[in-house]
Order: structure tokens, then C-alpha cells, then sequence
């Protein structure tokens, strides 16, 4: 299928592992050039980049700290022209839970600079972009979570800001068609997915059987499967008319327990 990639200009953040570091190896197959973003360590990112040295582009990025996403689109214009699509997909989780009465303020305040401000910031300047150099088209995506859906006892921090990205969808949505006259804002919320940010928890058979139990699927997603609803909506061609839409990619998850152990041993085999 054709997807239209072909000379696009893709900014990934989040791309050294898991969903960002898959969408942009995808990103690239379909013929774009990709800004891969990174912040602590370029990792399978270097590889990558001896196998597409005139299409991708390795810059390390805290999306925290406003000056440096401004300097990100500035330079990434210059290497690669007009940024037509944004996947805004770094996040951070920590991995032991903690009840709200004893979260302290920097854990609340680190989660949501990383997964709530760092994303406005890349929407900011990414729009901010869009009006220096102007086009038809224009994509926006971010990657939540579930957990922004549907709450995730012990982590307050995480879903409340996964359950942020909603609100500023709706309202960019209706921001980013004055830039772009066919720009497109949309959400894709991922379930459970084999991560390095979820090997701890996936990691324990334990709790990947009682996952299991909410899926009517019966699968943990791998990061191609969260990609291919990234890609979609990012394409101009599959998803020119689709806009301020969330896409859960969990498998049919949706909290209630619908299997016995006993019927998801042999899925996890």
C-alpha cells in the first residue's frame, strides 16, 4: 500500500528504543527522512542511521527544556527541509507504583514535564514551524496510553499526564488547520507493549497472566503494532480525513477480567 512517505520530513522523539526507535526504522522504510530525537543514549539509533546516511538525522533533545525543542526544528529544517509530520512519543514512567498520599512533588512534577510539557512544547514549536514555512498538509501525533483512558492505580502521575494529550488533541485539532490548511492533530493509545520501559513488569509471568486476562486478544503488543496506527495517521494519503481521533491499539483491553488463568496459559507459551 502506497503511504505517500516518499520525501516526507518526520520528527520522532522518544527514538532510541521501543515504539519511537520501531516508527522510525518504518518512517524510513517508506521512503521519509526522519529527525530521530533521543535524550539519554542514541543506542540502535547509530546503526540505523549507516543503513539511511542522506534520510536520517541523530539529534539528542531534552523535550523538558524549551530552547533546545526550538533549536530541534530550526536545525532539522536545515538538514532536511519543511518538518511535515511530528510524532510526539517521548515519555517516562517510573516502575515502582506509589499511592497518591506519598508521591512526592518532583516524582509528579517530572512525569508530567516529560509526557504532559514536553509534548506541548514539541506542539508549540512544531505549529510555530508550520507558520515559517507554510503547506497544505501537516500531521500531529501523540502517543498516550491506556492508562490515560482508564486510570492505573498507584501511578497518578503517568495517567494524569496520558490523560492530558486528550484535551490538547481537541483543541489543536482545531489550531493547526490555520497553519495548514489540511493539518491533521490525532492520539494513538497504546495497552501493555513490550518496551524497555515494561520489561520489568513483563518480565513477571505473574502479571503478564493477569494482563492477559483483560484482553480479548490475548496479547501483549509488540511496537509494530502501535507503529502501524502511528503510520496511518501520520500519512497524509490513508488518513488525509481523519482528525482529533484517539486510536487504542490494547488488544480490545478495557479493565474487566474476561479469562481464568487456566485460558491464557497457552497464549503465553
Amino acid at each position: 500500500m502506497n503511504t505517500a512517505f516518499q520525501n516526507k520530513h518526520v520528527v520522532v522523539t522518544g527514538a532510541s528504543s521501543g515504539i519511537g526507535f520501531d516508527a522510525v526504522s518504518r518512517f524510513l522504510a517508506e521512503g521519509a527522512k526522519v529527525t530521530a530525537c533521543y535524550n539519554s543514549a542514541p543506542r540502535e539509533l547509530t546503526t540505523l542511521k549507516d543503513s539511511y546516511p542522506e534520510r536520517l538525522n541523530v539529534v539528542k533533545v531534552d523535550v523538558r527544556n524549551e530552547s533546545e525543542v526550538a533549536l530541534l526544528f530550526t536545525e532539522a529544517n536545515t538538514v532536511f527541509g519543511r518538518v511535515d509530520i511530528t510524532v510526539a512519543n517521548a515519555g517516562i514512567a517510573f516502575h515502582e507504583g506509589v499511592a497518591v498520599h506519598e508521591m512526592s512533588i518532583e516524582q509528579w512534577q517530572k512525569t508530567l514535564s516529560v509526557n504532559l510539557t514536553g509534548v506541548f512544547l514539541c506542539a508549540k514549536h512544531f505549529f510555530a514551524n508550520l507558520k515559517k514555512y507554510p503547506g497544505d498538509d501537516a500531521s500531529l501525533v501523540f502517543v498516550g496510553s491506556t492508562a490515560g483512558e482508564i486510570g492505573q492505580a498507584l501511578f497518578c502521575d503517568y495517567s494524569t499526564s496520558k490523560a492530558g494529550l486528550r484535551g490538547l488533541l481537541m483543541t489543536l485539532k482545531n489550531e493547526i488547520i490555520h497553519l495548514a490548511v489540511r493539518g491533521r492533530v490525532n492520539l494513538v493509545n497504546p495497552g501493555w507493549t513490550i518496551t524497555p520501559m515494561t520489561e520489568g513488569e513483563l518480565s513477571d509471568k505473574a502479571m503478564v497472566s493477569r494482563i492477559m486476562q483483560t484482553i480479548p486478544l490475548r496479547k501483549v503488543a509488540t511496537p509494530s503494532d502501535i507503529t502501524h496506527a502511528i503510520l496511518y495517521l501520520s500519512s497524509d494519503k490513508l488518513a488525509g480525513h481523519v482528525s482529533g481521533q484517539t486510536i487504542t491499539v490494547a488488544g480490545g483491553m478495557e479493565g474487566r477480567v474476561l479469562f481464568s488463568s487456566d485460558e491464557v496459559e497457552e497464549y503465553m507459551q
